[in-house]
């Protein structure tokens, strides 16, 4: 099992011509992902090879969908056209739609969740994104950037709005594996949140444990905690970084910004460990104690 991407999905990449496209096109064939198309308006028609495969390159996400049935697309298209992009796959309906793209205005990312939020409750189009490095269910498929060889199958769930984080924690717990890890991406507007993906893996039987990361900025982690505090039972351990950044001060991501009091690392361990969650000083920190709560349950 998994959360939102398995062995079954079938996926295309927006952008797949362009540079960042054909690489990690190569890269997530490799890792097993069933890639079955890509989109490119100005390229429709032409076929694009990766290691004896030959791809299609469609027109629109639309046309790409009803050739080859796919239910998941990877945007690699450059910050200044990803908002149409990401309009076009939620108005074809696309299932999944994970968006890569660095760099995208705050102002159309809110303009394509609302976009799809009006699709109904919830949207039918679930969007992982943007500034994201993707999923990766180990062993089943990959969409987005994760490494694939960082980590194999296990029962850990993770969800992170650290994509370097995402990495490390995968690398610490190789030794057990993962059922699925997601990073949701840190910019202020977001698809997919902590709370969304702690409740998929609160509903998948393989995940027996979940690994959270946070940062600074918001309040996601104290509203994640509240969530675990009343829906979780699975065990939880968590990472907050940015304990020693300064206030008022944007570090690395867009939304990891703090005022005052609020939004402080301080303050989301003490929310989540209100709520029983167990964090860790440092990720490896993070690991050992996610190691001991697996050893636990075996």
């Amino acid at each position: 099992m998994s959360i939102f991407l398995n062995e079954h999905s079938k996926v295309i990449v927006q952008g797949i011509t362009g540079s960042e496209g054909t690489k990690h096109t190569a890269k997530m064939l490799a890792a097993g992902t069933n890639i079955v198309g890509g989109v490119n308006a100005r390229k429709a028609g032409q076929t694009v090879s990766f290691h004896g495969k030959d791809l299609t390159v469609f027109g629109t996400v639309e046309e790409a969908m009803k050739e080859t049935d796919a239910d998941v697309s990877v945007v690699f298209v450059p910050p200044r056209f990803a908002k149409d992009a990401v309009i076009e796959a939620i108005d074809a309906e696309i299932a999944l739609l994970v968006v890569i793209t660095e760099g995208i205005p705050v102002h159309d990312s809110a303009y394509f969740w609302a976009h799809a939020c009006a699709q109904g409750a919830p949207p039918r189009t679930r969007i992982i994104g943007p500034n994201c490095p993707g999923i990766i269910s180990p062993g089943q498929s990959n969409a987005g950037i994760i490494p694939a060889n960082i980590s194999g199958p296990g029962p850990i769930g993770l969800v992170s709005k650290s994509g370097t984080l995402t990495y490390q924690m995968m690398y610490e717990l190789r030794e057990i594996g993962f059922s699925s890890a997601i990073g949701i991406g840190g910019d202020p507007v977001i698809g997919t949140t902590h709370i969304d993906a702690l409740a998929a893996f609160q509903a998948d039987p393989q995940t027996q444990a979940i690994v959270m990361i946070g940062e600074i900025g918001g309040d996601a982690e104290e509203r994640a905690a509240e969530f675990i505090k009343a829906n979780v039972t699975k065990p939880v351990v968590a990472y907050v970084a940015g304990f020693t950044a300064p206030e008022g001060k944007t570090m690395g991501h867009a939304g990891a910004i703090v005022s005052g009091s609020a939004g402080t690392a301080q303050a989301k361990k003490e929310a989540l460990e209100a709520a029983g969650v167990k964090v860790g000083k440092t990720p490896s920190e993070t690991a050992a104690l996610m190691k001991e709560i697996v050893s636990s349950l075996s």
